[in-house]
């Protein structure tokens, strides 16, 4: 099993089928759920939110947490999506990677998989995901 990064497959379809709505404020509410590298397999097959291989422990609960997005802009000819730094307050848990979803809509449809590069512990500590720059080359979410 494994967690490779990648925009889902299926987000893509998704996206031009007016599935999924970035929107701050009165979009849908995306959740980032955290994985582990040795019982997780997510990746550009994902399709949904999904139990297998969830990290469990203190400060964390199942399906992670919603993120704040920030309505999408244009950087030059790419779109971007951003997301505000996410932290599991006074969590101990040890993840390889994470999932965001769209809670909103049924099945919770899968929009990306990351791979952290190896396993990240906290131990009665902040466990902060920081999302890269929200440019054309560097946002999490980017279509160009």
């Amino acid at each position: 099993m494994a967690i490779t990064s990648a925009i889902c497959t299926s987000f893509k379809v998704e996206l031009l089928k007016g599935v999924h709505d970035f929107t701050a404020s009165t979009g849908d509410t995306f959740n980032l759920a955290l994985y582990a590298g040795a019982t997780a397999s997510l990746g550009a097959t994902t399709t949904a939110y999904t139990t297998t291989g969830e990290v469990s422990g203190t400060g964390y609960v199942a399906k992670g947490q919603d993120l704040t997005n920030v309505t999408p802009v244009a950087t030059g000819t790419t779109a971007v999506v951003d997301f505000a730094d996410e932290t599991f307050a006074t969590a101990t848990i040890t993840a390889s990677g994470c999932l965001i979803f769209n809670d909103t809509e049924a099945g919770d449809p899968a929009v990306a998989a990351i791979s952290f590069g190896g396993a990240k512990t906290s131990t009665a500590g902040d466990f902060t995901i920081v999302f890269p720059s929200p440019t054309a080359t560097g946002a999490i979410i980017r279509l160009a």
